[in-house]
């Protein structure tokens, strides 16, 4: 799978953990662990990049940055 930036982090309202995929519009998943999290936003960004090639959406480039938060 690409190398796309994912940034984490905390949600104090929804006492969850966020991860974010800001090169990927609207690629977001949620869970209680750190763990759950990422394995969460890996399926969501597979998910995202298969619908956008069934649409012939384009996909955007990563920049090769993945980090943890």
């Amino acid at each position: 799978m690409e190398r796309y930036e994912i940034i984490m982090y905390w949600s104090k309202e929804d006492e969850v953990f966020v991860a974010v995929v800001p090169e990927l519009p609207g690629c977001v998943a949620h869970g209680d662990t750190q763990e759950e999290a990422l394995s969460n936003i890996k399926k969501a960004m597979r998910l995202w990049l298969d619908t956008a090639r069934e649409f012939g959406d384009s996909i955007p480039e990563p920049r090769g940055r993945l980090m943890y938060a």
